[in-house]
């Protein structure tokens, strides 16, 4: 199937391959206005940065240039929007996960689209309203099984 704007994003899919995910997350990119914060969790393996690879693909950016934030924590890349890509892995759980990325400063910018890999650590940290969870289960060679939800009703 051609990935489009149209093309509605599903709330539950099942990816049998890395190039499922990476589509899975062009389609997700191609809808995003600015402002909106996608909260990844997976475990290791699961397909979090290939996800945010297509993201960053449909706003312009080289997928080669995308990597992983495990060690720089947070990443940013300029398309057509600004994308900030975290990644808290490393960091302990709560609001100190948040405060070390200085994601309250992140969050100031409207127009930016955040991403965040193991978004389960900053449990109890505010967030704005309207945020998508994104959640991927499976590992190794198995099928990952992707749950979108809630996702804004212009991405549905």
């Amino acid at each position: 199937m051609a990935i489009t704007a149209q093309t509605p994003v599903p709330t539950n899919v099942i990816s049998r391959n890395e190039r499922e995910t990476f589509d899975l997350g062009v389609r997700i990119g191609e809808q995003l206005v600015g402002g909106e914060v996608l909260l990844l969790s997976g475990p290791l393996g699961a397909g979090k940065t290939i996800l945010v690879k297509g993201v960053a693909r449909a706003l312009g950016v080289e997928e080669g240039e995308v990597t992983s934030p495990s060690f720089t924590l947070v990443n940013p890349y300029q398309g057509r929007l600004l994308l900030y890509h975290i990644d808290l892995y490393r960091l302990n759980e709560g609001a100190s996960a948040a405060h070390a990325v200085d994601l309250d400063e992140i969050l100031t910018d409207e127009t930016a689209v955040v991403t965040i890999e193991w978004a389960e650590r900053i449990k109890g940290y505010p967030l704005p309203s309207g945020v998508t969870r994104i959640s991927i289960r499976g590992d190794g060679a198995a099928p990952r099984q992707i749950s979108i939800s809630p996702f804004s009703t212009r991405l549905i």
